[in-house]
């Protein structure tokens, strides 16, 4: 039962109508018995700031950061983890006495489906990996950083504005990455594919209600390696179409559903400073997407 008393929790993004994070959220909340309710929050860029003063004065407990507010909300806060600073952005905030806290548990979720991956995969020689991630936004930044935490040989972003692939190779020049990072026009991507282990779709392309798109064609799919994992962090649809091409040419296929409950039970467990059921968000989501175990 909600009533006056009940602690505010939620997401912000825009779009956020797609959002599945209440789902898992509330049936963790519902699990342990505690007083919270988790809510989505459409909002819009230029309205991010007046947004985040709104969630202070109603005395919200934290919330989630989505599409495309990961690295704008960054100035507001009053203070930010190193991982978060590293990654260059954040997906979940809470309430302080000195102001907002943000971090980024981006990365323990896109680690958790790879290490878990086969029984051999946390033995697995990621040195020998060449990564190619699409896009170049808050998401891919933390691909970067997990990628680089796994021992990842080669990264290599590409995008379509030559610029903000610039921008993004400059903003990691400090951060000593242990892992060689190229940057790469959407054109030259054909002539990639064949030598990426591990492809990473970062962007929105697919994500609903654009069911019918993907990144990549079949045939471009097709030029990977024997062995590849292709990896969407798109959740819904589940599968998206460019996970269904991948499965259709042999590729390994992670969807963006184990990411999503892993970072969501880290920032769950910073709010309520307690464990959290991550089997049961899990299973919410499962049996709202309607998939099998």
């Amino acid at each position: 039962m909600i009533t006056g008393k009940t602690k505010l929790l939620g997401v912000i993004g825009n779009p956020i109508e797609h959002s599945l994070s209440p789902v898992m959220h509330n049936a963790a909340i519902a699990t342990l018995g505690v007083d919270y309710v988790y809510l989505p929050f459409p909002v819009k860029p230029e309205d991010l700031q007046v947004a985040i003063a709104g969630f202070a004065a109603i005395g919200t407990i934290g919330f989630n950061v989505t599409i495309p507010h990961k690295q704008a909300i960054i100035p507001l806060l009053s203070e930010v983890s190193p991982i978060a600073r590293s990654v260059g952005a954040v997906n979940s905030v809470w309430r302080t006495d000195k102001g907002w806290s943000g971090t980024n548990t981006d990365v323990e979720g896109f680690l958790a489906p790879l290490l878990n991956l086969s029984p051999s995969s946390q033995e697995r020689d990621w040195s020998q990996t060449t990564a190619l991630v699409l896009g170049y936004g808050g998401a891919a930044r933390a691909v970067v950083a997990g990628c680089a935490q796994l021992g990842v040989q080669q990264v290599k972003v590409i995008g379509r504005s030559p610029q903000k692939l610039n921008d993004f190779l400059d903003s990691w020049l400090n951060s000593r990455l242990p892992v060689r990072l190229s940057v790469h026009n959407w054109q030259e991507l054909p002539n990639l594919l064949s030598e990426a282990n591990l492809l990473v779709n970062t962007t929105p392309i697919g994500m609903y209600p654009r069911v019918e798109e993907s990144p990549l064609s079949a045939d471009e799919i097709a030029k990977l390696p024997k062995g590849a994992i292709v990896y969407d962090l798109i959740y819904t649809p589940n599968p998206t179409l460019f996970l269904k091409l991948a499965k259709q040419q042999g590729a390994d296929a992670i969807d963006g559903l184990e990411m999503l409950v892993q970072q969501g039970a880290a920032a769950l467990q910073i709010w309520l400073q307690q464990s959290v059921p991550v089997d049961v968000m899990r299973q919410s989501l499962r049996r709202h997407l309607g998939l099998s175990d």
